[in-house]
Protein backbone atom coordinates (compact mmCIF):
# COMPACT_ATOMS: atom_id res chain seq x y z
CA UNK A 1 0.00 0.00 0.00
CA UNK A 2 1.33 3.22 -1.26
CA UNK A 3 0.33 5.78 1.98
CA UNK A 4 1.63 8.76 2.39
CA UNK A 5 1.07 12.43 4.50
CA UNK A 6 2.69 15.12 2.58
CA UNK A 7 2.97 17.76 5.32
CA UNK A 8 3.15 21.65 4.60
CA UNK A 9 2.88 21.97 0.78
CA UNK A 10 0.84 25.01 -1.36
CA UNK A 11 -0.89 23.24 -3.90
CA UNK A 12 -0.59 25.47 -7.20
CA UNK A 13 1.10 28.42 -4.93
CA UNK A 14 -2.13 28.53 -2.96
CA UNK A 15 -2.25 28.14 1.06
CA UNK A 16 0.15 25.85 2.56
CA UNK A 17 -1.54 22.19 3.68
CA UNK A 18 -0.59 18.79 4.31
CA UNK A 19 -1.65 16.03 1.71
CA UNK A 20 -2.75 12.64 3.16
CA UNK A 21 -2.57 9.64 0.25
CA UNK A 22 -3.70 6.28 0.87
CA UNK A 23 -3.49 3.23 -1.55
CA UNK A 24 -1.57 5.77 -3.91
CA UNK A 25 -4.47 8.56 -4.10
CA UNK A 26 -5.26 12.09 -2.61
CA UNK A 27 -7.87 10.90 0.06
CA UNK A 28 -8.12 14.24 1.70
CA UNK A 29 -6.36 17.85 1.95
CA UNK A 30 -6.27 19.51 5.17
CA UNK A 31 -4.53 19.39 8.13
CA UNK A 32 -3.65 15.90 9.33
CA UNK A 33 -1.46 13.93 12.09
CA UNK A 34 0.03 11.23 11.10
CA UNK A 35 -1.12 7.51 11.73
CA UNK A 36 1.36 5.05 13.70
CA UNK A 37 3.75 4.03 10.59
CA UNK A 38 2.65 6.22 7.83
CA UNK A 39 5.78 7.72 6.37
CA UNK A 40 6.09 11.42 6.17
CA UNK A 41 7.83 13.81 3.92
CA UNK A 42 7.81 17.00 4.74
CA UNK A 43 7.29 20.07 2.05
CA UNK A 44 8.78 22.31 3.50
CA UNK A 45 6.19 25.37 1.93
CA UNK A 46 7.01 24.14 -1.55
CA UNK A 47 4.61 24.79 -3.81
CA UNK A 48 2.58 21.60 -5.19
CA UNK A 49 1.40 20.47 -8.76
CA UNK A 50 0.46 17.47 -10.58
CA UNK A 51 3.00 15.39 -12.06
CA UNK A 52 4.98 16.86 -15.07
CA UNK A 53 4.30 15.32 -18.66
CA UNK A 54 6.38 14.95 -21.29
CA UNK A 55 3.74 14.37 -24.41
CA UNK A 56 6.04 14.44 -27.31
CA UNK A 57 9.74 12.77 -26.64
CA UNK A 58 11.89 10.14 -28.68
CA UNK A 59 13.17 7.65 -25.63
CA UNK A 60 14.77 5.81 -28.36
CA UNK A 61 17.36 8.45 -29.85
CA UNK A 62 19.49 10.05 -27.54
CA UNK A 63 22.91 9.54 -26.70
CA UNK A 64 22.83 11.07 -23.13
CA UNK A 65 25.87 9.12 -21.27
CA UNK A 66 27.72 7.78 -24.44
CA UNK A 67 30.79 9.35 -25.77
CA UNK A 68 30.03 12.59 -27.40
CA UNK A 69 28.30 12.26 -30.51
CA UNK A 70 30.14 14.82 -33.28
CA UNK A 71 27.70 16.39 -35.50
CA UNK A 72 28.49 17.20 -38.69
CA UNK A 73 25.65 17.50 -41.21
CA UNK A 74 23.62 19.24 -42.55
CA UNK A 75 20.26 20.76 -41.17
CA UNK A 76 17.99 18.86 -43.79
CA UNK A 77 15.23 16.38 -42.17
CA UNK A 78 15.54 13.91 -44.53
CA UNK A 79 19.41 13.29 -44.34
CA UNK A 80 18.66 13.16 -40.49
CA UNK A 81 16.26 10.76 -40.51
CA UNK A 82 18.37 8.77 -42.78
CA UNK A 83 21.55 8.51 -40.97
CA UNK A 84 19.78 7.50 -37.66
CA UNK A 85 18.42 4.63 -39.42
CA UNK A 86 21.29 3.21 -40.77
CA UNK A 87 24.02 4.21 -38.09
CA UNK A 88 22.33 3.93 -34.94
CA UNK A 89 23.39 0.58 -34.13
CA UNK A 90 26.93 1.09 -35.31
CA UNK A 91 27.15 4.54 -32.55
CA UNK A 92 25.73 1.94 -30.07
CA UNK A 93 22.53 3.52 -29.33
CA UNK A 94 20.84 0.41 -27.54
CA UNK A 95 16.98 1.35 -27.25
CA UNK A 96 16.24 -0.12 -23.81
CA UNK A 97 19.74 1.44 -21.94
CA UNK A 98 18.81 5.03 -23.57
CA UNK A 99 15.55 4.70 -23.05
CA UNK A 100 16.24 4.18 -19.77
CA UNK A 101 18.32 7.15 -19.01
CA UNK A 102 15.76 9.47 -20.91
CA UNK A 103 12.94 8.16 -19.39
CA UNK A 104 14.60 8.14 -15.67
CA UNK A 105 15.69 11.82 -15.98
CA UNK A 106 12.68 12.92 -16.84
CA UNK A 107 11.30 10.98 -14.06
CA UNK A 108 13.97 13.00 -11.59
CA UNK A 109 12.80 15.99 -12.71
CA UNK A 110 9.62 15.51 -12.23
CA UNK A 111 7.75 13.97 -15.01
CA UNK A 112 5.21 11.17 -13.87
CA UNK A 113 4.02 10.21 -17.47
CA UNK A 114 5.37 10.13 -21.18
CA UNK A 115 4.22 9.72 -24.78
CA UNK A 116 7.21 8.58 -26.74
CA UNK A 117 7.05 8.14 -30.75
CA UNK A 118 9.69 4.76 -31.22
CA UNK A 119 11.06 4.55 -34.57
CA UNK A 120 9.80 1.57 -36.55
CA UNK A 121 11.22 0.93 -39.72
CA UNK A 122 12.14 -1.87 -42.28
CA UNK A 123 15.69 -2.38 -41.37
CA UNK A 124 14.88 -2.56 -37.47
CA UNK A 125 11.18 -4.04 -37.41
CA UNK A 126 10.29 -3.90 -34.12
CA UNK A 127 13.38 -3.98 -32.30
CA UNK A 128 13.67 -0.46 -31.37
CA UNK A 129 9.63 -0.61 -30.01
CA UNK A 130 10.84 -3.66 -27.95
CA UNK A 131 13.13 -2.16 -26.62
CA UNK A 132 11.25 0.83 -24.81
CA UNK A 133 8.86 -1.64 -23.99
CA UNK A 134 11.13 -3.30 -21.56
CA UNK A 135 11.95 -0.24 -20.25
CA UNK A 136 8.23 0.63 -19.62
CA UNK A 137 7.74 -2.65 -17.53
CA UNK A 138 11.13 -1.95 -15.67
CA UNK A 139 10.11 1.81 -14.98
CA UNK A 140 6.04 0.85 -13.89
CA UNK A 141 5.88 2.85 -10.27
CA UNK A 142 8.33 5.29 -11.50
CA UNK A 143 7.29 6.79 -14.62
CA UNK A 144 4.42 5.45 -17.30
CA UNK A 145 5.37 5.28 -20.84
CA UNK A 146 2.90 5.39 -23.51
CA UNK A 147 4.19 4.68 -27.05
CA UNK A 148 3.48 5.57 -30.61
CA UNK A 149 4.49 3.28 -33.69
CA UNK A 150 6.31 5.79 -35.34
CA UNK A 151 7.38 5.40 -38.62
CA UNK A 152 10.09 7.59 -39.26
CA UNK A 153 11.38 7.27 -42.40
CA UNK A 154 8.03 7.24 -44.00
CA UNK A 155 5.19 4.96 -44.84
CA UNK A 156 4.36 4.75 -48.79
CA UNK A 157 7.76 5.43 -49.53
CA UNK A 158 9.49 2.12 -47.08
CA UNK A 159 6.97 -0.68 -48.48
CA UNK A 160 7.01 -3.18 -45.40
CA UNK A 161 6.12 -0.87 -42.70
CA UNK A 162 2.53 -0.88 -42.86
CA UNK A 163 2.46 -4.49 -41.81
CA UNK A 164 4.94 -3.43 -39.47
CA UNK A 165 2.71 -0.26 -37.31
CA UNK A 166 -0.17 -2.63 -38.12
CA UNK A 167 1.97 -5.42 -35.56
CA UNK A 168 2.98 -3.32 -32.95
CA UNK A 169 -0.28 -1.80 -32.51
CA UNK A 170 -0.89 -5.53 -31.88
CA UNK A 171 1.62 -5.24 -29.75
CA UNK A 172 1.43 -2.84 -27.10
CA UNK A 173 1.83 0.24 -28.76
CA UNK A 174 -0.85 2.24 -27.84
CA UNK A 175 -1.01 5.26 -30.44
CA UNK A 176 -0.18 5.32 -34.20
CA UNK A 177 2.21 7.66 -35.57
CA UNK A 178 2.42 9.57 -38.84
CA UNK A 179 4.89 12.43 -40.60
CA UNK A 180 4.97 14.54 -43.01
CA UNK A 181 2.51 13.08 -45.44
CA UNK A 182 3.47 15.45 -48.47
CA UNK A 183 7.23 16.31 -47.44
CA UNK A 184 8.37 12.43 -46.42
CA UNK A 185 5.73 10.49 -48.64
CA UNK A 186 5.05 12.74 -51.49
CA UNK A 187 1.55 11.21 -51.20
CA UNK A 188 -0.68 12.45 -48.39
CA UNK A 189 -3.72 10.76 -49.54
CA UNK A 190 -2.15 7.27 -49.37
CA UNK A 191 -0.60 8.36 -45.96
CA UNK A 192 -3.27 9.45 -44.49
CA UNK A 193 -5.47 6.79 -45.66
CA UNK A 194 -3.43 4.31 -44.62
CA UNK A 195 -3.11 5.65 -41.05
CA UNK A 196 -6.73 6.35 -40.44
CA UNK A 197 -7.66 2.55 -41.70
CA UNK A 198 -5.11 1.62 -39.17
CA UNK A 199 -6.64 3.47 -36.00
CA UNK A 200 -9.71 2.03 -37.35
CA UNK A 201 -8.60 -1.31 -36.99
CA UNK A 202 -6.97 -0.97 -33.83
CA UNK A 203 -9.52 1.13 -32.17
CA UNK A 204 -6.37 3.96 -31.24
CA UNK A 205 -5.72 7.10 -31.25
CA UNK A 206 -3.40 9.16 -33.81
CA UNK A 207 -0.29 11.21 -33.17
CA UNK A 208 1.14 12.67 -36.63
CA UNK A 209 4.55 15.02 -36.72
CA UNK A 210 4.29 17.50 -39.28
CA UNK A 211 6.77 19.27 -39.80
CA UNK A 212 5.32 20.90 -43.31
CA UNK A 213 5.48 24.76 -43.18
CA UNK A 214 3.54 27.36 -44.29
CA UNK A 215 0.38 26.55 -47.10
CA UNK A 216 1.76 22.80 -47.65
CA UNK A 217 1.79 22.03 -43.80
CA UNK A 218 -1.74 24.03 -44.14
CA UNK A 219 -2.92 22.10 -46.88
CA UNK A 220 -2.29 18.58 -44.63
CA UNK A 221 -3.40 20.08 -41.98
CA UNK A 222 -7.12 20.54 -44.19
CA UNK A 223 -6.72 16.94 -45.13
CA UNK A 224 -6.09 15.40 -41.65
CA UNK A 225 -9.33 17.41 -40.76
CA UNK A 226 -11.38 16.07 -43.15
CA UNK A 227 -10.33 12.35 -42.11
CA UNK A 228 -10.85 13.16 -38.70
CA UNK A 229 -14.31 14.20 -39.67
CA UNK A 230 -15.46 11.64 -41.96
CA UNK A 231 -13.83 9.03 -39.69
CA UNK A 232 -15.82 10.20 -36.08
CA UNK A 233 -12.25 10.26 -34.74
CA UNK A 234 -12.98 14.02 -33.21
CA UNK A 235 -10.66 14.26 -29.69
CA UNK A 236 -8.62 11.47 -31.06
CA UNK A 237 -6.06 12.95 -33.06
CA UNK A 238 -2.91 15.25 -32.21
CA UNK A 239 -0.48 17.24 -34.52
CA UNK A 240 2.73 17.69 -33.16
CA UNK A 241 4.95 20.65 -34.06
CA UNK A 242 2.01 22.13 -36.33
CA UNK A 243 4.52 24.79 -37.58
CA UNK A 244 2.34 25.54 -40.38
CA UNK A 245 0.22 27.76 -37.68
CA UNK A 246 3.45 29.87 -37.14
CA UNK A 247 3.24 31.25 -40.65
CA UNK A 248 2.68 35.22 -40.88
CA UNK A 249 -1.00 34.84 -42.36
CA UNK A 250 -2.90 35.59 -39.30
CA UNK A 251 -6.58 35.12 -41.50
CA UNK A 252 -5.10 31.82 -42.68
CA UNK A 253 -3.77 30.51 -38.80
CA UNK A 254 -7.07 31.62 -37.49
CA UNK A 255 -9.01 29.56 -40.31
CA UNK A 256 -6.55 26.28 -39.27
CA UNK A 257 -6.99 27.00 -35.40
CA UNK A 258 -11.11 27.30 -35.66
CA UNK A 259 -11.03 23.94 -37.59
CA UNK A 260 -8.94 22.25 -35.00
CA UNK A 261 -10.84 23.23 -32.03
CA UNK A 262 -14.04 22.15 -33.88
CA UNK A 263 -12.91 18.87 -34.64
CA UNK A 264 -10.78 18.57 -30.77
CA UNK A 265 -7.60 17.96 -33.00
CA UNK A 266 -4.70 18.33 -30.32
CA UNK A 267 -1.42 20.42 -30.76
CA UNK A 268 1.85 19.50 -29.06
CA UNK A 269 4.06 21.97 -29.26
CA UNK A 270 7.89 21.61 -28.60
CA UNK A 271 8.67 25.37 -29.06
CA UNK A 272 11.56 24.24 -31.55
CA UNK A 273 13.76 27.40 -31.73
CA UNK A 274 14.86 26.91 -35.39
CA UNK A 275 11.32 26.70 -36.52
CA UNK A 276 7.74 28.84 -36.84
CA UNK A 277 5.26 27.37 -33.55
CA UNK A 278 1.87 27.70 -32.84
CA UNK A 279 1.08 30.56 -30.83
CA UNK A 280 -0.08 28.87 -27.31
CA UNK A 281 -1.67 31.78 -26.09
CA UNK A 282 -3.95 32.00 -29.43
CA UNK A 283 -4.70 28.44 -29.13
CA UNK A 284 -5.76 28.67 -25.49
CA UNK A 285 -8.04 31.19 -26.31
CA UNK A 286 -9.61 29.09 -28.96
CA UNK A 287 -10.25 26.29 -26.40
CA UNK A 288 -7.65 23.69 -28.73
CA UNK A 289 -5.87 20.94 -26.43
CA UNK A 290 -2.44 21.65 -26.42
CA UNK A 291 0.13 19.83 -24.60
CA UNK A 292 4.33 20.31 -24.76
CA UNK A 293 7.43 17.92 -25.73
CA UNK A 294 11.19 17.70 -24.93
CA UNK A 295 11.42 16.22 -28.12
CA UNK A 296 14.80 14.44 -28.88
CA UNK A 297 17.59 15.49 -26.49
CA UNK A 298 21.29 15.10 -26.86
CA UNK A 299 21.30 12.36 -30.07
CA UNK A 300 22.26 12.65 -33.45
CA UNK A 301 19.66 15.05 -34.20
CA UNK A 302 21.54 17.95 -32.68
CA UNK A 303 23.46 18.03 -28.83
CA UNK A 304 20.42 20.15 -27.40
CA UNK A 305 17.75 19.55 -24.37
CA UNK A 306 17.21 18.52 -21.37
CA UNK A 307 15.45 15.37 -19.56
CA UNK A 308 13.43 18.80 -17.85
CA UNK A 309 9.83 19.73 -18.97
CA UNK A 310 10.45 23.25 -16.74
CA UNK A 311 13.09 23.55 -19.00
CA UNK A 312 11.00 22.88 -22.09
CA UNK A 313 8.59 25.15 -20.76
CA UNK A 314 11.15 28.04 -20.76
CA UNK A 315 11.99 27.63 -23.94
CA UNK A 316 8.29 27.75 -25.19
CA UNK A 317 7.98 30.60 -22.94
CA UNK A 318 10.63 32.33 -24.51
CA UNK A 319 9.89 31.40 -28.22
CA UNK A 320 6.40 32.44 -27.84
CA UNK A 321 7.49 35.85 -26.11
CA UNK A 322 5.72 35.31 -22.87
CA UNK A 323 6.40 37.56 -19.69
CA UNK A 324 3.18 37.94 -18.23
CA UNK A 325 3.07 36.03 -14.83
CA UNK A 326 -0.59 34.22 -16.32
CA UNK A 327 1.49 33.44 -19.57
CA UNK A 328 4.15 31.46 -17.97
CA UNK A 329 0.83 29.89 -15.19
CA UNK A 330 -0.36 29.07 -19.23
CA UNK A 331 3.27 27.59 -20.07
CA UNK A 332 3.40 25.16 -16.73
CA UNK A 333 -0.18 24.03 -17.53
CA UNK A 334 0.65 22.98 -20.76
CA UNK A 335 3.94 21.07 -19.87
CA UNK A 336 1.52 19.28 -16.82
CA UNK A 337 -2.63 19.35 -17.54
CA UNK A 338 -2.19 20.28 -21.32
CA UNK A 339 -0.15 16.46 -21.49
CA UNK A 340 -2.69 14.75 -19.24
CA UNK A 341 -5.86 16.39 -21.68
CA UNK A 342 -3.64 15.01 -25.29
CA UNK A 343 -3.14 11.86 -23.46
CA UNK A 344 -6.37 12.15 -22.21
CA UNK A 345 -5.49 10.28 -18.74
CA UNK A 346 -7.56 9.62 -16.20
CA UNK A 347 -7.34 10.20 -12.89
CA UNK A 348 -4.87 13.35 -13.34
CA UNK A 349 -4.93 16.15 -10.72
CA UNK A 350 -4.42 17.45 -7.55
CA UNK A 351 -7.40 16.93 -5.69
CA UNK A 352 -9.00 14.33 -3.92
CA UNK A 353 -9.46 11.29 -5.89
CA UNK A 354 -7.05 12.12 -8.21
CA UNK A 355 -3.95 9.69 -8.46
CA UNK A 356 -1.32 10.74 -6.46
CA UNK A 357 1.43 11.80 -9.39
CA UNK A 358 2.54 15.37 -8.16
CA UNK A 359 6.06 17.03 -8.04
CA UNK A 360 7.07 19.72 -5.85
CA UNK A 361 8.80 23.19 -7.13
CA UNK A 362 10.38 25.77 -5.80
CA UNK A 363 9.28 29.23 -6.08
CA UNK A 364 7.24 31.89 -4.83
CA UNK A 365 4.49 31.80 -7.27
CA UNK A 366 3.75 29.67 -10.34
CA UNK A 367 5.60 31.53 -12.55
CA UNK A 368 8.50 32.29 -10.13
CA UNK A 369 8.78 28.08 -10.50
CA UNK A 370 8.69 28.22 -14.10
CA UNK A 371 11.52 30.94 -14.48
CA UNK A 372 13.58 29.69 -11.48
CA UNK A 373 13.90 25.61 -12.68
CA UNK A 374 15.05 25.03 -9.80
CA UNK A 375 16.04 21.11 -8.72
CA UNK A 376 12.69 19.85 -7.94
CA UNK A 377 12.48 18.96 -3.85
CA UNK A 378 10.38 15.71 -3.87
CA UNK A 379 8.46 13.61 -6.74
CA UNK A 380 5.86 11.06 -6.42
CA UNK A 381 4.28 8.68 -8.44
CA UNK A 382 1.75 7.25 -7.14
CA UNK A 383 2.04 7.85 -3.12
CA UNK A 384 5.32 6.79 -3.54
CA UNK A 385 8.23 8.80 -3.47
CA UNK A 386 10.68 8.58 -6.97
CA UNK A 387 12.89 11.49 -7.08
CA UNK A 388 14.67 14.32 -4.30
CA UNK A 389 16.03 17.01 -5.08
CA UNK A 390 16.35 16.31 -8.76
CA UNK A 391 18.22 12.78 -7.72
CA UNK A 392 16.22 10.06 -9.03
CA UNK A 393 15.52 7.10 -6.43
CA UNK A 394 16.09 4.50 -8.98
CA UNK A 395 19.39 3.64 -10.27
CA UNK A 396 20.91 5.02 -14.00
CA UNK A 397 21.77 2.18 -16.00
Amino acid sequence: MNDLLLRNVRPFAEAECDLLIRDGMIAAIGRYEPEPGMPVEDGGGAIAIPGLIDAHTHLDKTTWGMPWHVNNRRAVLRERIDFEREQRSAIGIDPHRQSMRHAIGLAAHGATHIRSHVDIDTMHGLAIVDGVMETREKLRGVIDIEIVAFPQSGVMVMPGTVELLDAALSQGCKVLGGIDPCGIDRDPKGQLDVLFGLAAKHQCPIDIHLHEAGELGAFTMELISERVRANGMQGKVAISHAFALGMNDYLRVGQLIAQLAELDIAIVTTGAPSATVPSIMRLKEAGVRVGAGCDGIRDTWGPWGQTDMLDRAKVIGMKNGLRQDRELEHVLAIVSQGGADVMRLDGYGLAVGCRADLTLLTGETLAHAVVDVAPRPLVVKGGRVTAREGRPMVDMP
